[in-house]
């Protein structure tokens, strides 16, 4: 628990600085704070502490996933520190929001009940709205905030209902009293309990942009800020994957045969349907929209296998696609400052006067891509061996086909920065923060992907 507190006490500090009047205070507090944060939740390894009347539940996939979402936060802040000028207002309240949507996180790795899910969950997204619309004297990201604010409150009101719905068959909120229910009616849930489910799992889909509550995503990444579109796509989903991942592997298992088609479909449809929607994008942050969305079709995969590889394999493709992610959107955030635009056609020529952030793009769309010898290659073939194991073989057959299409769209940027037509090329002098974020994702992107037992053997 004292890791929750530690980085929520990070953001409280935060906004105190911003009573000095110094911006610069915010990133190293936020640093300080996510280390500290760091180190004292590794202390937690194999104690499987059981919180609050197991409300919060601190076992190893809750200790792994915390980790991932404090190092992604940590990379992340490096980058808002050089993105946002110093004197840009609100920048303390912004850097705060970052914190305590990370702490949002943190809850909805390890709760133990459903009401700890939905606080950990609507924490974070109010936290994400005011940041979608934190750039306020920009059209685009007020018009991010408003539609992200509005389908992210139906999204809710349909959550709670469903949670309602539980425990108004089960009687309880917590997972011990509704495994019992479960176990009084031998694993036969009533009309009330399925809807109620169905429901649950459309608030959680819709959190990680899986298709067909994908339709906010597209127009949110483009509208928001950069550096606020990369904590979305990163640190964001990995905490929406692995609430969806603990409800079904560690709470209704029991109950697969009444969930695991409706999963199956969606995580389809998510890669399929997005892959598709993405070929014909000409603006970077649309096409990383809908890689994003294709992405959360495969990681709900892990959600589907169940078995003793599973919980490794959304482990290893989590931090792979986090990993890429930031990379790209680093490059974006450099490029945009010099050109503002994210058009494809920004890239053309990158390759001749930015070597280095050339290859960090090429690198970042690689590894989406599944190419080796990068993570994102032993990612997705270690989530296609799980679900295979599980008898999915369909699922990876389609998998594959998708993977395989997603190669014409990883692959235009790359030909743009390798184009030899540098008229629309410039110098872009980086900061020692952006070298450092872009530095850690490609060397851990590398090493991950030649070494992946370094993360999968942690669960």
């Amino acid at each position: 628990m004292e890791v929750i507190i530690i980085i929520a006490l990070t953001g409280i500090a935060i906004m105190m600085a911003g009573a000095l009047n110094k911006p610069g205070f915010s990133l190293w507090i936020a640093i300080a704070g996510l280390m500290l944060a760091f180190i004292l939740n590794f202390r937690l390894w194999n104690t499987n502490l059981h919180l609050f009347n197991d409300m919060i539940v601190y076992d190893n996939f809750a200790v792994v996933f915390n980790a991932l979402i404090i190092v992604s936060s940590a990379l992340v802040f490096l980058l808002f520190h050089s993105h946002y000028s110093p004197w840009e207002k609100h920048l303390d309240e912004i850097a705060a929001l970052l914190i305590f949507a990370c702490t949002s996180m943190m809850l909805m790795t390890s709760y133990g009940n459903l009401v700890v899910l939905f606080i950990g969950i609507e924490t974070m997204s109010i936290c994400l709205y005011v940041l979608a619309g934190s750039r306020k004297y920009e059209l685009p990201s007020n018009e991010a905030a408003l539609k992200y604010f509005l389908l992210g409150s139906f999204a809710t009101g349909v959550m709670l209902f469903g949670i309602a719905l539980i425990y108004g068959a089960s009687g309880s909120f917590d997972f011990h009293g509704i495994t019992s229910y479960l176990t009084s009616t031998g694993n036969q849930t009533s009309s009330m309990f399925s809807i109620g489910l169905l429901l649950l799992t459309v608030g959680l889909l819709f959190k990680i942009a899986a298709v067909p509550f994908h339709f906010w995503a597209p127009d949110v990444y483009e509208g928001s800020p950069t550096v606020i579109t990369t904590f979305m796509g990163s640190t964001v989903k990995i905490a929406g994957v692995a609430a969806l991942y603990r409800l079904y592997a560690y709470h209704f298992a029991a109950i697969k045969p009444i969930w695991a088609t409706t999963i199956m479909i969606v995580s389809a449809l998510s890669f399929f349907a997005a892959v598709l929607m993405a070929l014909p994008q000409k603006r970077f942050k649309r096409l990383l929209a809908y890689s994003g969305i294709s992405h959360a079709g495969f990681l709900l995969m892990a959600v589907l296998a169940m078995n003793q590889y599973a919980a490794s394999a959304l482990l290893l493709y989590a931090a792979s696609y986090s990993l890429a992610t930031i990379a790209a959107f680093t490059v974006l955030v450099e490029v945009i400052e010099v050109r503002w635009d994210d058009e494809l056609s920004v890239f053309k020529g990158m390759g001749a006067k930015n070597k280095f952030l050339a290859f960090a793009l090429i690198v970042a769309m690689l590894s989406m891509a599944g190419i080796p010898p990068f993570s994102g290659f032993m990612a997705k073939f270690m989530m296609f061996s799980a679900v295979a194991e599980s008898g999915y073989i369909v699922l990876v057959v389609f998998g594959v086909i998708a993977s395989a299409i997603s190669l014409v769209y990883y692959l235009k940027p790359i030909t743009l920065i390798l184009s030899k037509d540098e008229s629309n090329s410039t110098n872009i002098k980086l900061s020692w923060e952006v070298i450092i974020v872009l530095v850690v994702t490609l060397t851990l992107t590398l090493i991950f992907g030649i070494f992946p037992g370094l993360l999968t053997g942690l669960l």
